[in-house]
């Protein structure tokens, strides 16, 4: 896949290019229903498929505060956007210039003359232009003036017994709820999180018996406190482990840190970036009388991920 991280740098018009636009934040089973049909379309018609996305996320633009964690920052989303098999990303840099541009000029001056739109595959709900003063109708109205096509594909419900359809803000209720299990189903794959191995506070081997990476993440969202089974990508390897996101309040210091035991592993990761996939959540995060308590209960925790993930 191609990734093109400024409208700019497009030298000409694509030739009937088809072409679906979003956030794709946490690239769910809705989002890939898009890359599908878009892939579709632009094979019917000997044409390349496009994904438009924004960067950064336009709510951390237009809302300095109170904007919502990332199920996926930009990396992992090109990565996971390039799985799909569409042929290029278009990531257009996000400013309030650029919000201020009518849905008028988007569609002429952006879509059908930089891009050289020739169908456009949207979901039920798209807006677009200054404050989202594009819709559907206003779209199909554009489509009849200037000659190009809008397929329209339905939302993926949640389940058969559960219309509401598949979104990040549900995809992110359900991880906040620890509930990682619902969330690997919408998902299409286990949430995932990475960061660097930083310094701990020197307690995991030593004083446990089972040492722990500490784990500084980017700009994700992270799951509920409590204990997960996971798996451990690191130097180029896929380990077993089990998660610890928490207080750690059997020690009282109520500083929040996610750690990981990696099973069968002894090698230092200290700076190195690792990436953790959460496959099941084992227990909350509860006080315990003492080490003693707290070291057999890891030991009990870790027998538990094993069944998990064998």
């Amino acid at each position: 896949m191609k990734l093109i991280e400024n409208i700019e740098d497009i030298d000409k018009p694509f030739e009937n290019a088809v072409i679906t636009i979003g956030n794709f934040d946490g690239v769910h089973i809705g989002h890939q229903a898009l890359f599908h049909e878009v892939i579709e379309k632009a094979d019917l018609l000997g044409s390349t498929s496009l994904a438009m996305t924004f960067e950064p996320h336009p709510i951390r633009v237009l809302k300095k505060n109170g904007h919502p964690p990332l199920l996926t920052p930009f990396n992992q989303k090109v990565a996971l956007i390039a799985k799909s098999g569409i042929d290029a990303l278009i990531s257009i840099p996000f400013t309030r210039e650029f919000a201020a541009i009518t849905a008028k000029e988007f569609v002429y001056d952006v879509l059908l003359g930089r891009i050289g739109m020739r169908v456009i595959v949207v979901g039920k709900d798209y807006t677009f232009g200054k404050n989202r003063q594009g819709n559907l109708n206003l779209l199909k109205s554009y489509a009849e003036a200037f000659d190009f096509e809008v397929d329209v594909v339905d939302w993926v419900p949640i389940s058969n017994s559960k219309p509401q359809r598949i979104s990040s803000t549900r995809i992110r209720e359900l991880l906040l709820d620890g509930d990682v299990h619902k969330a690997q189903k919408l998902l299409g794959r286990y949430y995932q999180v990475s960061g660097s191995v930083i310094p701990g506070r020197n307690r995991g081997g030593k004083l446990l018996g089972f040492p722990t990476a500490n784990i500084q993440l980017t700009d994700e969202l992270c799951p509920k406190t409590g204990i997960y089974a996971v798996s451990v990508n690191c130097l180029g390897k896929r380990y077993l482990g089990v998660a610890n996101i928490g207080y750690s309040p059997t020690f009282e210091d109520q500083e929040f840190t996610i750690e990981v035991h990696i099973l069968d592993f002894d090698s230092d990761l200290y700076g190195k970036s690792i990436t953790i996939k959460f496959i099941e959540r084992i227990r909350d995060e509860i006080k315990f009388s003492g080490i003693s308590e707290l070291s057999d209960q890891i030991a009990r925790d870790v027998e538990t991920a094993r069944k998990i993930l064998s």
